[in-house]
Formats: structure tokens, C-alpha cells, sequence
């Protein structure tokens, strides 16, 4: 053990405020190294979970995993306190948070885990109780005993937000749970298909990560096609079924008459977002920066993703944040009642150390459509404006991006 990781590691055991203290300075002077960022969370959670049993209020959040499908686990997240804990588990409210600030949060959390297959959503005693949690309008109070002690491991996920350590459970109990009136009634409705009730609640203003919970916990479709979904897909599966259904109206409507663009920086990943006049065209571009998340090589690495009028029958190379920003964009076409060809411009650099989930993506992209943007009027002005907001310069985009170079090519046929 080198000599940081020795003074975390005895920090992270001792009572003294001193040296806590040093701990936390250590902690972020080095917080561009996600090793020793996970291995500090690792050692803040011990105390947490010295027994093999745990009580707080869990914030109505779950987990259903996807290894060894159509058998899973699926289980609880909760924290060893009480109170409003709302917020562990509303990425919607976390947009100004550093990573940092979303790790020591979210590392509080301890995953309850019970095998079950897909398919038993309404048999057994544990499903009942996770699926009260998800049906949950506020924190619930739950007491769990488990196996033996949780495994003291921060999981980090690309899509899904991040939580601490994990145990097999060997019960569960949820106590006060007042069930959000909206969910429940779409949850005895099963007539309805799942992606009706998720466009209905939508409409209806429940929370998106709200949404991703409660199709992941089964409480949506008709009567014998409910399931248990794993989380990390339920979450695309949400942003995917919601910005279609948004898009059915953003196509009925007449195109931009001017360029917008909009520019954010946000846990050091900087985005430029185009609204470009014409029928609706969608691109999202993501460069990844040496040693950050997805990239521990030297050189850049340049992912797009791209769709026409009439959408993708493929699965996006880009993954899940591909449908999160669209989401968010195709949102913001609808208040504006306009359609628009979209384009996502997305720099990771090194200071984003740890993934916390595509949430990021979309609530930044909202945030970022939230600014006041800046109007072009040709197409020249749009490579110029790259050039000044983002390190990586045009060519390297160009060579990229379908829009942008069918941009050029217009440009190069009205010369």
C-alpha cells in the first residue's frame, strides 16, 4: 500500500478529527485518481455496515440486476439512517453536485440482494416489499438482515447512478410506505401497456428516475406480461419510449428559422448542442480525453451515434446516453413547438474521474437547453463557434459527423 492510500486507510478507522482532517486534503488534492477515489469511499463505508443487519429510510430505490438473466437480483438500496432521503436517489435535483459530492452521497446506500426470476413479480414475500418501495411516494422505512456482513465495494455503472456495498438478504421489512397515488393507479391498471403508463405518468410530471424504478420493479403492462426489468435497461427503455412519443409531436411541427446553439460545462464535460433549421435529423458525438473513464489509452477516442426522419432500428453505438439526450432535446422542441436538426457535441475531459450514471446526460443536456443561446445564420458561423467553444478542433468532428459534413457539402453546392 503506498503511502496515500496507508493514510486514508488509517484515517477512514480512527475518530480523530485531526486526522480526518488530512484525509479529506489528501482525498482531494489527489481526486483526479479514481483507484484511490474508490478505495477512500470503500474505507468511508466500513462503519457503515459492521452488522449483518441494517434499518434506515430507504429512499424508495432499488436495484435489479442483469447477470445470469432471466434469474436476477433484485433488492433494495438503503442507507443507515432516517429522515428525508429523498434525495439520494432524485438525479433530476443533482446537476450542481461534483462528482465527488454524488459518490460520498451515494456511497451511503447498501444493496439488499434476492435471487428471483423476471417473471415472479407477484409471487413471494421480498418482490412484494420491493415492489412497495417502488409504489413508495416518499422514504420508507425498511429494516433488512442479511446473509452475512455486505461486501464493502463501491459499484460504478455507466447508466445506472452508483451505490456502496451489496449482501444476499435474508429478509426484509418496509414499514410507513404511502404509495404515490398516480403510480398505483397505473400500477392496478393492467389493461394498459407499460409504455402507455409510462407516457401517461410522464404527461403527468413524475420524475423520469421515477419512471425507470417503476418499470424496473414490474409494476407496468398487461396482467400476465409483468416483469422485473434489470435496471440498466430499464433506464433506456424509458428515455427511448418517452422522447419517441415526444418526437410524434416535435415532426407535426414547422422547422427553426435560425441556428441556436447552446454551450454548458458540467463536471468537466463540455457540451455544445446545435438547432439547426430543416426536419428533424439527430447526432450525438461524445470525445473521450486520455485517462478518463472510457479511455485509459493516449489518444482521443470519438464515438457518434446518428438518425434520420424516421429514426434507428439498431441500438446506438454511443449506448444509453444516446437516448437520454434525446430525451432532453426532444423536450425542449416540444415547449418551443418547433422541429429542428440536432446535433450533441460532448468533450469528456480528465475531470470527469467516475462514471454516475446517464442521468448525467440528460439532466445536463436539459440543463444546458435551459441557457440562452446564441443564433447563427449560416453554416460557416457554426465551424467558428466550434473552433472557440471546444478543444478538439472541426476536421476531427467533420470526420465524424454525418450532419456536420452534410453540413459542408451544402455549403460547398450553394458556393
Amino acid at each position: 500500500m503506498d503511502k496515500v492510500a496507508r493514510v486514508v486507510y488509517d484515517a477512514g478507522k480512527s475518530n480523530d478529527a485531526e486526522i480526518k482532517v488530512k484525509r479529506s486534503e489528501i482525498v482531494y488534492k489527489h481526486m483526479r485518481d479514481p483507484a484511490l477515489l474508490k478505495y477512500y469511499y470503500r474505507m468511508k463505508t466500513i462503519s457503515n455496515i459492521e452488522r449483518d443487519e441494517m434499518v434506515g429510510s430507504s429512499p424508495t430505490d432499488l436495484f435489479v440486476g442483469r447477470f445470469g438473466y432471466p434469474k436476477v437480483f433484485i433488492g433494495p438500496l438503503l442507507p443507515p439512517e432516517f429522515g428525508d432521503t429523498s434525495l439520494l436517489s432524485t438525479p433530476e435535483r443533482w446537476k450542481y453536485l461534483s462528482i465527488n459530492q454524488i459518490i460520498e452521497m451515494r456511497s451511503k446506500l447498501v444493496r439488499g440482494m434476492h435471487t428471483t426470476n423476471i417473471h415472479d413479480v407477484e409471487k413471494g414475500r421480498l418482490e412484494e416489499q420491493v415492489r412497495d418501495l417502488a409504489l413508495a411516494e416518499n422514504p420508507a422505512e425498511a429494516e433488512v438482515k442479511f446473509e452475512k456482513k455486505p461486501f464493502v465495494k463501491l459499484s460504478l455503472d455507466d447508466h445506472a447512478e452508483p451505490f456502496g456495498p451489496s449482501a444476499v438478504m435474508k429478509s426484509m421489512d418496509v414499514y410507513n410506505v404511502k404509495a404515490e397515488r398516480k403510480i398505483e393507479k397505473l400500477y392496478f391498471d393492467d389493461d394498459a401497456k407499460a409504455s402507455t403508463a409510462l407516457i401517461e405518468l410522464y404527461d403527468r410530471n413524475i420524475p423520469v428516475s421515477k419512471l425507470q424504478r417503476a418499470l424496473s420493479a414490474g409494476l407496468f403492462g398487461l396482467k400476465n406480461s409483468r416483469r422485473f426489468v434489470p435496471t440498466r435497461w430499464s433506464i433506456t427503455a424509458v428515455d427511448d419510449t418517452l422522447s419517441k412519443n415526444n418526437l410524434v409531436n416535435v415532426k407535426e411541427y414547422e422547422p427553426l428559422d435560425a441556428i441556436r446553439v447552446y454551450y454548458n460545462n458540467a463536471l468537466d464535460n463540455r457540451w455544445l448542442i446545435f438547432f439547426i433549421p430543416g426536419n428533424w435529423q439527430y447526432e450525438s458525438i461524445e470525445v473521450w480525453y486520455p485517462h478518463t473513464i472510457w479511455n485509459d489509452g493516449n489518444e482521443v477516442t470519438i464515438y457518434s451515434s446518428h438518425e434520420g426522419y424516421g429514426g434507428r432500428k439498431t441500438y446506438a453505438e454511443i449506448g444509453g446516453c444516446y437516448y437520454a439526450a434525446r430525451l432532453a432535446v426532444s423536450e425542449k422542441l416540444k415547449e418551443m413547438q418547433k422541429q429542428a436538426v440536432v446535433l450533441i457535441l460532448r468533450e469528456t475531459h480528465a475531470g470527469y474521474t467516475l462514471p454516475v450514471g446517464v442521468w448525467n446526460v440528460r439532466e445536463h443536456v436539459r440543463q444546458t437547453l435551459q441557457t440562452e443561446p446564441d443564433i447563427l445564420y449560416n453554416r460557416s458561423q457554426v465551424f467558428d463557434y466550434i473552433s472557440k467553444r471546444l478543444a478538439i478542433p472541426p476536421k476531427e468532428w467533420i470526420n465524424n459527423s454525418y450532419i456536420l459534413r452534410d453540413m459542408l457539402m451544402q455549403r460547398r453546392l450553394f458556393a
